[in-house]
């Protein structure tokens, strides 16, 4: 291995060595080898070598090819130390694991992903026991919902695809964006984030606002599909068990790598809207049932959960805002907005807003904020969705997430709007007014044996349907999920009928089915309930009978 040797190998210039005994074959090969791993990629090492090995590392490269640049490094990667517990490893200090022991105690994909999630960057990773704890219960868990939802999977949803079916293919398909990006820039504790953390989070979203309708089956499995992929490098091991799950027979190392389809950025920011709404929503209504303080002497009162809310969206922003919108647009250059005394000055001389003066740099801040969130969109006067046909559209999960029997969406441009709502709701901004609908408490006997199913009460309000009075059931009684099983039925005789003693399956002779568009007549005064029927009104009383059958 003489130099002339050397050179032909790592220059390509380089004559073949005249005095050498290695057979030209070798030295071709040798070369060819050479020059089909070289330039290296990525050198990774840790931080406490930048300043000599890794220095002299792009030294030597540059000395030995200094005319062939193609021959040098093109990247490296520092990393920092390893932490245990947020604290230095040491022997002495007992604060040590070895890798033995670690995949012991944690598995070998508890470990992986703890350490992923421990951090990437020149800055020391911490391995965080309770950590790699939460990361075992959370493999566990996912494979045990893989397991129910195979089970199950002939119960889930067919046929077309609804709003939330779109929204959740878009959110996969984001996810697998992300994560491939964070991938390829070895920032493995984002691609966890992303393709495990947020698409987990996606899913459960997802299954929450289909607690009506029910997941579609073909995405439920495209999801688990994709989840596996992206954790494969990290959780090799349980990817590969979920594969299995799935009936595969090949490893899911010979599967490509997902790719992501179309992305409707308008649905994820409508679905994104109604899950932000739905929160403040909530808050609203905490703070709604929350005990007043009383008067001196007098007993603190809790308010009246409310059963009715109605929903005020504006068309457009106040006028006020509006204008400051349209300023701070103007505003705006290539460098972002400028500082505050600038835009207060400016806004200062705009007429329109002398009589607002002491909540505009308020609303300046927030809309700031808003643009480090979400960009230039902040400073938009619209919405790129329909805001009222968004909550028309879910309804059912506003009133099962509020607990609500009715729920009403309107403009703020209506005459009944408060003055208050009119000057502070804006688009994207909704607010919500809770009541309390005043009504007769019925009750609905269950006659059926032996299934589990007793007397529920539910509020009978004027102009309710029988459909609606259905969904107050279902409400209470969590075990009917499809209403098209469930039936109404009056007593031919209203004040007789309920008196006598009750025989399973009499109620079929003594009662009639009432129908789904039947509307009652509900008097709070009298206490009464009749039912609107051919332009008469026919009494029915507050004892009625219900049936489900599944």
């Amino acid at each position: 291995m003489t130099m002339a040797v050397w050179d032909y190998i790592f220059f390509k210039d380089a004559p073949l060595p005249k005095n050498t005994k290695i057979p030209k074959e070798s030295l071709d090969l040798m070369r060819k080898s050479f020059q089909f791993w070289y330039p290296v990629d990525l050198r990774v090492s840790g931080k406490d070598l930048i300043q000599n090995h890794l220095t002299f590392y792009i030294y030597n490269h540059c000395a030995i090819w200094p005319k062939e640049e193609d021959k040098w490094p093109k990247g490296i990667r520092a990393n920092g130390h390893l932490m245990l517990n947020s604290a230095k490893m040491s022997k002495s200090d007992g604060n040590f694991l070895t890798l033995t022991e670690s995949i012991d105690k944690f598995s070998a994909d508890g470990m992986r992903l703890t350490l992923a999630d421990a951090g990437d960057s020149v800055e020391d990773a911490n391995f965080v026991e309770n950590t790699a704890d939460a990361a075992i219960l959370r493999l566990y868990t996912f494979i045990e919902w893989v397991k129910e939802i195979i089970a199950t999977k002939s119960t889930l949803r067919t046929g077309e695809h609804n709003f939330h079916d779109k929204v959740f293919v878009s959110e996969m398909n984001t996810k697998i964006n992300q994560t491939d990006e964070n991938y390829c820039k070895m920032l493995f504790k984002e691609a966890l984030k992303t393709g495990f953390f947020e698409l987990q989070a996606a899913r459960d979203k997802y299954r929450e606002l289909c607690s009506d309708s029910g997941m579609h089956a073909d995405l439920v499995t495209r999801y688990i599909e994709t989840q596996a992929k992206l954790m494969s490098p990290i959780c090799p091991h349980v990817a590969e068990h979920v594969w299995e799950l799935l009936g595969n027979k090949t490893s899911i190392l010979h599967e490509l790598w997902p790719v992501a389809g179309d992305i409707d950025e308008t649905s994820i920011k409508a679905s994104n809207y109604l899950m932000d709404a739905a929160h403040s929503f909530r808050i609203y209504l905490k703070n709604h049932c929350a005990v007043k303080k009383p008067k001196k002497g007098e007993a603190p009162k809790p308010e009246k959960k409310p059963n009715k809310a109605v929903i005020w969206v504006a068309k457009e922003y106040p006028k006020w805002q509006h204008v400051i919108l349209t300023t701070l647009k103007e505003l705006n250059g290539p460098n972002g907005l400028p500082d505050n005394k600038e835009i207060s000055s400016k806004l200062g001389a705009i007429p329109e807003l002398k009589k607002y003066m002491k909540r505009v740099m308020p609303f300046v801040q927030a809309t700031r904020e808003n643009m480090e969130r979400i960009g230039i969109e902040a400073l938009s006067v619209g919405l790129p969705f329909d805001e009222a046909a968004i909550l028309l559209e879910n309804k059912p999960y506003l009133l099962n997430t509020l607990d609500l029997d009715s729920i009403e969406v309107k403009y703020t441009d209506d005459p009944e709007a408060p003055e208050k709502t009119r000057e502070d709701c804006a688009p994207g901004q909704p607010h919500v007014s809770f009541s309390v609908e005043t009504g007769v408490e019925a009750s609905f006997i269950n006659p059926t044996p032996h299934n589990g199913l007793f007397t529920v009460s539910a509020t009978l309000a004027d102009g309710d349907t029988i459909e609606k009075v259905k969904a107050k059931i279902a409400k209470e009684v969590k075990a009917i999920k499809d209403l098209s099983s469930l039936k109404l039925w009056r007593y031919k005789d209203p004040i007789v009928g309920p008196r006598s003693i009750p025989v399973p399956g009499d109620h079929e002779s003594k009662c009639v089915v009432l129908d789904n568009t039947a509307i009652l007549k509900v008097d709070v005064n009298a206490v009464t309930v009749e039912l609107v029927s051919n332009g008469k009104n026919l009494p029915i009383g507050t004892k009625l009978i219900y049936t489900y059958e599944k």
